[in-house]
């Protein structure tokens, strides 16, 4: 059970700030101001740190259900003839998983208003009981971190160390992250007033808009999830997620995760709702007016039909597409960093067979070491062994084996060097798995069309930088259509290395590091062909909300409105007249100290 605090809210400290601040100046000495602010601080951060003991509340779920009789399908896929069901499998070893009935669009209009009715009371809670529930996530997600990965491995392909370091530690930050941070993201923020409304209190307001859905792609099938559920949740919406039909078979137990913490609070679990359907039932969930806000993870084709869909009903999607990023290697990488830098590039390129949207799809090298690093990666790549019990897992399907192996050939034929792997990989333990061979591709160069397409498979490829020059390096990075994440090593005291980070056209950059940037909840998404908005830290908690502006007398108390000059009321008395005392009061709000006192005696004539 939890520890309920015997202490207020940490909103009553926004009411004794909100009191505050109405009070009168002239009964707090303007001295004594910043003393006040500072005991309000360390007041605040007791509470936070002392007393919100919440404990997290300890709950069980059901694990999904897999068949009794083990099941290897000769040619798996999730379409069965003659039926509209998902055939669920396991693209590790062709394993039959179970069928899953897709939703109607009238099954959608149930989601949506069942999570409809729980969130209009959920928009009341406290943030502080929006973060007791978050810590029973969290409690439970650590307390079932092998059931969480098996799971996700036997879904999706990936291996175990993949899944826990892609849907554990990712869920796990951003939890942690909402738990210390979501509420100042959210909080009333103060803004700016000016000379001539000096008199008026300015604030944003965050609100919660609803429902808001997430459609959400299949690499990553329970942070994909779980993460549009956390910042949805928090936020204080109801939230619809629409699971890929490559992972329906996990959906169910992943989002049964945060409908257990809220059940075991006593709030409704209706406020998460999954569906899955096919792509044709789908734009009634992405056009429904019942619909706030749309979160989209995938590919820039589908994102197209999703925006199309959306703009019928006006809902405001954040799309996050592909990627083609670019892992710059400097010159000025010692010598001493190199290995490490090596051990990144195979995490960064390799980790879920290749299947992340800021996975290292090209890497930049300074030619003084070019040669080097393809020494030192040759004979790393040629080890890497398959399996879901080795080194790099299934890829989730064998629908993009020919495309791979036609871009590795056209590469080959124009000049690439092929160094390992490049095909598809006949695994003699699971001849039904989805396998392609850890590839090595060297001397690429950016017209070929393996370094202008996304590959998302276990495909590294090498590109030699034309010189040293900055220029020419961003030339090379920003030479696709895509935008998304990117990674530079280099020499702190490199200048290069600010000047490429600057001129980087992507929306994130890890420095030294390989996406360290969500690692640590920044602002998450790209531009141009990646896609726009962004999810992740404030900015994708703030995106959930509509944005209230509020503007309100700071001197009631005192009588203190707007009030509208004589020359300016209806009936306008006389036009030349009025509008030089229009022009004093800019003046006086926009002038030099001159033109200000020019504006006075322009009000004062012309009153």
């Amino acid at each position: 059970m939890s520890t309920q605090s015997p202490m207020p809210d940490r909103s009553l400290l926004l009411q004794l700030q909100e009191a505050i601040e109405n009070m009168s100046p002239i009964a707090i000495p303007r001295l004594l101001w910043p003393f006040l602010w500072t005991a309000i601080g360390g007041l605040a951060l007791w509470f936070m740190v002392f007393r919100e003991n919440d404990q997290p509340i300890r709950y069980k779920i059901p694990s999904p259900r897999e068949p009794e009789k083990v099941e290897v399908l000769q040619s798996p896929s999730i379409k069965v003839p003659g039926s509209s069901a998902i055939q669920c499998y396991a693209p590790a070893d062709g394993r039959f998983l179970g069928l899953v009935n897709p939703a109607t669009p009238n099954a959608i209009d149930r989601a949506i208003e069942q999570a409809h009715a729980a969130q209009a009371e959920w928009a009341k809670t406290s943030f502080r009981a929006r973060r007791h529930v978050l810590r029973s996530i969290l409690q439970y997600v650590l307390d079932n971190q092998e059931e969480i990965c098996r799971v996700a491995c036997l879904d999706s392909g990936k291996t175990l160390v993949d899944a826990q370091l892609g849907e554990i530690l990712v869920t796990c930050e951003k939890l942690e992250w909402t738990i210390k941070h979501g509420e100042k993201a959210l909080r009333p923020s103060r803004r700016p007033t000016n000379l001539l409304m000096a008199y008026k209190r300015n604030t944003v307001h965050y609100e919660p808009l609803g429902v808001v859905a997430g459609l959400i792609s299949w690499n990553y099938p329970f942070h994909n999830l779980i993460g549009p559920i956390i910042s949805a949740i928090f936020s204080g919406n109801g939230v619809v997620i629409k699971g890929s039909e490559q992972t329906a078979w996990s959906s169910i137990y992943f989002a049964n995760i945060a409908r257990g913490a809220l059940v075991a609070h006593g709030h409704s679990p209706a406020l998460v709702q999954t569906v899955v359907c096919w792509p044709q039932t789908a734009s009634h969930l992405t056009s429904h007016p019942g619909i706030n806000h749309i979160t989209f993870i995938g590919s820039k084709p589908v994102c197209h039909k999703v925006a199309s869909s959306a703009a019928k009903a006006l809902i405001p999607v954040v799309a996050e597409l592909g990627g083609k990023d670019a892992s710059i290697i400097l010159s000025s990488v010692s010598k001493r960093d190199l290995p490490r830098v090596v051990e990144t590039l195979l995490r960064g390129s390799f980790q879920a067979s290749g299947q992340n949207c800021i996975g290292i799809e090209r890497i930049i090298v300074a030619p003084s070491i070019y040669d080097k690093l393809v020494s030192i990666l040759e004979p790393r790549v040629r080890a890497l062994r398959l399996g879901p019990n080795a080194d790099v897992g299934a890829m989730i399907s064998s629908d993009s084996f020919a495309r791979l192996e036609q871009l590795i050939e056209d590469a080959v034929h124009d000049g690439a060097r092929l160094l390992a792997g490049g095909k598809r990989f006949n695994h003699p333990d699971y001849p039904s798995g989805h396998y392609f061979s850890p590839t090595l591709l060297v001397d690429v160069t950016p017209d070929m069309a393996i370094a202008k397409e996304e590959c998302f498979a276990p495909v590294m490829t090498l590109l030699r930088a034309p010189s040293d020059v900055a220029s020419d390096i961003l030339a090379v990075a920003n030479a696709t259509e895509y935008g998304l994440g990117s990674s530079v090593f280099g020499s702190e005291s490199d200048p290069r290395l600010k000047e490429i980070v600057k001129g980087l056209k992507v929306g994130m950059v890890a420095v030294n590091d390989f996406a360290a940037m969500y690692a640590v909840q920044l602002p998450f998404g790209g531009v141009g062909g990646s896609g726009y908005g962004r999810f992740a830290g404030e900015e994708g908690l703030r995106g959930l909300c509509n944005l209230k502006s509020v503007c309100e007398d700071r001197f009631a108390w005192l009588g203190i409105r707007t009030a509208i000059p004589r020359p300016l009321q209806y009936p306008v008395p006389e036009q030349p007249r009025s509008w030089r005392f229009a022009k004093g009061v800019v003046e006086v709000g926009y002038g030099t100290l001159k033109r200000k006192i020019g504006g006075v005696l322009g009000m004062l004539r012309n009153s």
